[in-house]
């Protein structure tokens, strides 16, 4: 398996990753202007883009991912929720299911809070343990519902308490149930609008954050009550963005 994390505008990261001896791989939340460093790193590795999955419906920046997959002859993919949403076709993606990217596993977990329509992917390396052995999940790619020592931000759909109830309930329900040793990828670092108190380290596990983000250790009361008093500027031309990543 090869693994690349891209750092990118506005504190994003980007990611790809896949198995290399089967020649296949995905791109995750792609930035608009970066589809030529996926498909050179693509190339060096000798692995086609097989899909490019936007954890949700970015409001930051905005998005490369179908124009990526449109050059990569990719499947472009995001949460079934977005079905209506979107002016174009895209695959829907539903909680639960897997995507077999040669020796390499994804799993879609449906984490609502953030956005309605947000998903983290759980990924496993089949090749990580021996025969007749059901490998482990190896890392998630947590989009901007977990950060590095902070949660995502609740108020972009206009609903603060309610979706910061809804981020709790996928924190604990989703993702903290996960083996401590779980790495996490999450979708920004420190700088970014998507979160407050975000660290500037682009990863850590599912048992450090539950050691020491303090947004894990809370009621859910006080959860959604520390998540709401805390919500940063909204990004800067957020409509635009929003706009344009829903029309592609």
């Amino acid at each position: 398996m090869f693994f690349r994390q891209l750092a990118t505008r506005e504190a994003t990261l980007s990611y790809l990753f896949g198995c290399g001896s089967c020649h296949v791989a995905v791109a995750i939340d792609p930035v608009l202007g970066d589809e030529s460093w996926f498909l050179d790193e693509a190339a060096k590795q000798d692995v086609k883009i097989t899909h490019v999955i936007d954890t949700h419906v970015h409001a930051d920046h905005y998005s490369g991912g179908r124009k990526l997959a449109t050059l990569a002859g990719a499947a472009y993919c995001l949460h079934e929720s977005n079905r209506g949403r979107m002016q174009f076709p895209f695959e829907a993606l539903r909680d639960g299911q897997r995507i077999e990217v040669g020796n390499v596993l994804v799993d879609v977990l449906h984490t609502p809070g953030h956005t309605p329509d947000s998903i983290c992917l759980l990924v496993t390396d089949k090749r990580r343990a021996p025969p007749g052995v059901e490998a482990a999940p190896w890392f998630v790619l947590t989009g901007d519902t977990l950060f590095v020592g902070a949660a995502g931000r609740p108020d972009l759909a206009g609903k603060e308490a309610e979706m910061a109830g809804q981020l709790y309930d996928s924190l604990h329900g989703k993702l903290l149930t996960l083996p401590n040793e779980v790495e996490i990828y999450a979708g920004h670092v420190a700088g970014s609008v998507c979160g407050a108190g975000i660290s500037g380290k682009p990863a850590s596990t599912i048992g450090f954050e539950k050691r020491w983000n303090p947004m894990l250790s809370m009621s859910r009361t006080d959860f959604i009550a520390a998540l709401t008093a805390e919500i940063p500027p909204r990004p800067a031309e957020m409509a635009r963005m929003v706009a344009a990543n829903l029309a592609g």
